[in-house]
Parts: C-alpha cells; structure tokens; sequence
C-alpha cells in the first residue's frame, strides 16, 4: 500500500502520524531528551525517561495479556506512576479508568462492573482498598501496586519497569481511538464514563495553549486530582509543548505549602478551584512570597465576586483566566481571558474556537439573546459517548447536540453567565429560582464564606429555597431573620431562602463542586425545617 504521494506505508510511518499524548512525549524524549517532564515531590523525570519507562511498562503489560481496548482502573494519588501508567496502557490501546480516591469500596465496585476493568494499579496506601474491591467483584485479574508489593496477589510496579520483556511493538493508535474512559462526578446520579478520544484530548490541549498562552519554558503546576478532568485535562497543554508539569501530593489543602513549593519551582501558571484561591490569596497577603506566576486559572465551581477581586489584588500582574466545562468535553468549552476579567466579573467569558454552541429553549429552539436557556455543543473535544449507556448516550445527545445541562445567558457582547444547572433550578409557585444566582447573592454578605442553596419540598409552594452556608471566623450564628434586610436589598421575593442552615464545612467532591445530592437528603425534606 502506498500514500497519496507514493510511499509505501507501514506501522512505523502511520504511528508516527497521529496526534496524542504519547508521539508529543516520544518527541520531546528525541528533541530534548534530558529537559524535565514531570517534577513529584523533587524527583525529576526527564522526556527521555519517561518515553522509556512508559514503553517498558507497556511492553510487560502486553506481555501479561493486557491487549487493545482493554480497561485499566486507576486507584492512586497524583504522582509521576500516574502519568506512566496512563501513558503505558495508551501506547498499546488500552484504555486508562481513573478513580476517586475518595469512593467507598462498593462505589469503585460499581465502576469495575461498569467499565469491565480487568487491572488495578494502585499504590502502597490504597492496596488494601484494591483489594477489598477485588475481593468484592471477583472480577480483578492482575493488582501492580507503585511502593512495593504487599502480598503474593501483587505484583510491583518497578519491577514490572525494570522487567526484561520483548521490545514493545509498533501498534498504531488512530485518532479516535479511546483514550480514558472518566466517571462523571455524580453529583446528580450514577456516575456515567465519558469515553475521551485521543483527538477530544489534542483538542483540549490546543484550547488551553491558546487560552493560556502556553510555551514550552511554562512550569505547570497540577493540583487538582489527576483521577478527575480537571487533573489531567490540565496537564494536556504541557505534554504537548514539552512543558514542565510539577505534580503536587493530594491531602489536606495548605496555603502556605502551597504558596512555598509555587516560589521554589517557579512555577508560571496554575489552576485551583475557586475555595483554594480564597485561602491562597489570604496566605499571600499575609506572608508575601516571590512567585513567578504568569497566569492564574480557576473553575469547576462559581467563584464569589470577592474571590475575584482578591485574586486581582494579590496577583495584579498574572493574567486571571476563567475555565469553564465539564468532562464529557474534555472538558473547557468556554474562557473569560484575562483582558476581561475585571470588566466582566461573573461572566465565564466566551465559547472557545474548538466548540460550537447554541443557547436552546426544551424544544431545541434558540432564546433570544438575553434570555435563559440550556448551551448545548458540538466540536472536536466532544464525547464520543457514555461507555455501555446507549441510553444515557441518547438522551446527552438529542437533538445532534450534546447537552451540557447547563442553563445560562449571553450579553450583548456574547458574553455568557451561567444562571444554573437545570437539574438545580428549583420551581416555587410557578416561579423558577436559579440557585447559582441565590447564591452569588450569599456569598457576598459579610458573615458568609461558602453557600450552598437547595430546594426543600412545601406543601403549599412545591419547593421553597433554604441556604446551607459556612460562616465566617468569628460568626457564631446567623438565622433568615437577620438575612432578611439584606436580602430584600439584593432579590426579589419570591427568591428569599426561606430558611437558612449553618454548617462547618460544605460537602464537595474531588473536583470541588459541593454534592447538592448530599444537602439535598439531609435538608431538602419538608420536615427538615418550615410547615408553612
């Protein structure tokens, strides 16, 4: 067989065609064989190290059966091995399954039986938890634990890398092949796997250098869970331009830790949720560092305009970009660039070149501009599907469009203001409240931090609003009484929580958006709180 200009084809010639994470790395490793790639807990891993270890664990996993297509759960913390691993099972066609960490043993045996994973890699602290889970589904044939095995059924990652196999073989990997299959949060229900492709994923990476301004002298800092998009999304930009990535340990979130290791490797551009940068902001003005930061990124949950300001105060000369997505697009659709986020406070800035959208009424129908309606999208970081969920896949894709759930609004300039998710939006009397904006409201009263709005079923309304809020240092109390005043200057009324709870801490999941499912059943009961 030949090419359109004549030459003859085989593997070698077509693999090295393709766009993905794994020819990015391979050509770096040949570029700039000893610039770092990958930076944990100060060991550095060059390009070229980690194009050989990533072709050495992939050669004993073939070697062990895993075969194309196979499914490869991943149950770890943020660290190099995950990187490798994800690599390792891409390079022979197998698909990468990244795990919460944080799931019960029956919650990760849900995602075995749905994803038909037949591998674990975990790590020394999670082994009996890949074992519980093993043992729970019957269903594990092969446990490699990073740290060292911890019994007869493990087998230990190093060695498997240092293993003397048969030189892993040129496999082609087309564009479109799946590369991670990524469990939706499941805020709103089962979690369903979004099955990414290699060309979702290069689309992502060129939605981020573009935002972001990436170059390859870029030191990247990932915090986020690589076990969710957010993590390895992130990451997606740096591979591609042969960037360094500094991974950061998962665990209890410190500022000042933070704020240290960012001045130490000089770090030029990071992403945090906007929770973390409220804290960030609050260490940096009290202990000043000398930070190197060139963009300063946040999402995955609304940020308060005070967050905003204060992140423009500490960080005037960074550039503050919003992110806004979600997995099944791989997941940035839209940006609010650093030139507009003073002027555009709120806003989560434009839909990105990549993608296109439409703001739709429930019959598919656009809404005016200015109008609320579900941003729906095509393009080429969208999901090819939910993994075994033709159903779940169908509904997500009515209409040609996939549905984000999603409900905003767009200004006169195409600037777009996400209102709600449609599943949140609460209907009392007849009337819809829009709980993103109820909350905006909350977070900027002096006495609250963190808010969470909810609906509780009404005999009389169907459902009424009720705030869940944490409060400030030193606030030991606040009830809708004393809320009221400041409520009737802000909303009309028929939007007033009806009743507000104090908590210490909101529950929120991996990615940092707050679990409403979790409020929901603790308050949302008519007989949590008001009879009338």
């Amino acid at each position: 067989m030949t090419d359109a200009l004549g030459f003859a084809l085989n593997a070698e010639p077509q693999r090295s065609r393709r766009n993905h994470w794994n020819n990015q790395a391979r050509r770096h490793a040949a570029m700039t064989p000893d610039k770092p790639a990958l930076r944990f807990m100060g060991k550095t891993t060059t390009w070229r190290e980690l194009d050989d270890r990533t072709h050495a664990l992939a050669a004993t996993l073939l070697a062990r059966g895993v075969a194309f297509g196979d499914r490869i759960l991943l149950l770890m913390l943020n660290r190099t091995e995950y990187v490798e691993t994800v690599f390792a099972a891409n390079l022979i066609g197998a698909i990468p399954v990244p795990v919460n960490i944080r799931m019960a043993p029956p919650e990760i045996a849900f995602l075995v039986a749905d994803s038909g994973a037949k591998v674990i890699v975990t790590e020394s602290l999670l082994a009996p938890l890949a074992d519980a889970v093993a043992a729970a589904t019957g269903a594990i044939d092969m446990t490699i634990v990073v740290g060292g095995a911890q019994n007869d059924d493990h087998l230990d990652y190093e060695a498997l890398v240092a293993e003397e196999s048969e030189p892993l073989p040129e496999i082609d990997i087309p564009e479109d092949t799946v590369a991670l299959i990524m469990y939706t949060s499941g805020t709103t229900g089962k979690p369903k796997g979004s099955m990414l492709t290699h060309q979702n994923l290069q689309a992502q990476a060129m939605t981020t250098i573009q935002a972001l301004s990436s170059s390859s002298d870029d030191v990247g800092s990932c915090v986020a869970p690589m076990f969710h998009i957010a993590g390895l999304g992130a990451m997606t930009a740096l591979f591609y331009m042969g960037a360094l990535s500094v991974i950061h340990p998962l665990g209890a979130f410190d500022a000042n830790d933070m704020l240290d290791t960012l001045e130490r490797e000089g770090t030029t551009s990071i992403f945090l949720v906007p929770v973390q940068w409220q804290a960030v902001c609050a260490a940096q003005q009290a202990r000043p560092r000398d930070l190197k930061l060139r963009v300063i990124s946040w999402g995955a949950a609304p940020a308060s305009d005070s967050v905003l300001n204060a992140m423009n105060e500490t960080f005037p000369d960074a550039l503050n970009v919003a992110v806004f997505g979600q997995t099944e697009m791989s997941p940035i659709t839209c940006v609010l660039e650093g030139k507009d986020a003073l002027r555009k406070i709120g806003s989560i800035g434009k839909v990105v070149p990549a993608v296109t959208a439409r703001i739709v009424d429930p019959a598919m129908n656009d809404v005016p501009q200015g109008e609320v309606g579900e941003i729906v999208y095509r393009g080429a970081n969208m999901m090819v599907g939910y993994w075994q969920n033709p159903q779940g896949t169908a509904d997500a894709f009515h209409g040609g469009w996939f549905h984000s759930g999603d409900l905003v609004r767009a200004d006169e300039e195409g600037f777009l203001y996400v209102v709600d998710r449609a599943k949140d939006m609460i209907i009392s009397g007849g009337e819809n409240i829009y709980c993103a904006e109820v909350e905006n409201v909350l977070f900027s009263h002096p006495s609250i931090v963190e808010a969470a709005v909810i609906g509780r079923a009404h005999d009389k309304w169907g459902e009424v609003p009720v705030a869940v809020v944490v409060l400030a240092e030193g606030v030991e109390d606040l009830t809708i009484a004393e809320l009221e005043p400041y409520l009737n200057d802000n909303l009309a009324r028929f939007k007033h929580p009806k009743d507000v709870v104090v908590v210490d801490v909101l529950p929120r999941n991996a990615g940092g958006k707050v679990v409403k499912p979790t409020l929901r059943e603790a308050y949302g009961s008519k007989d949590a709180g008001l009879s009338d």
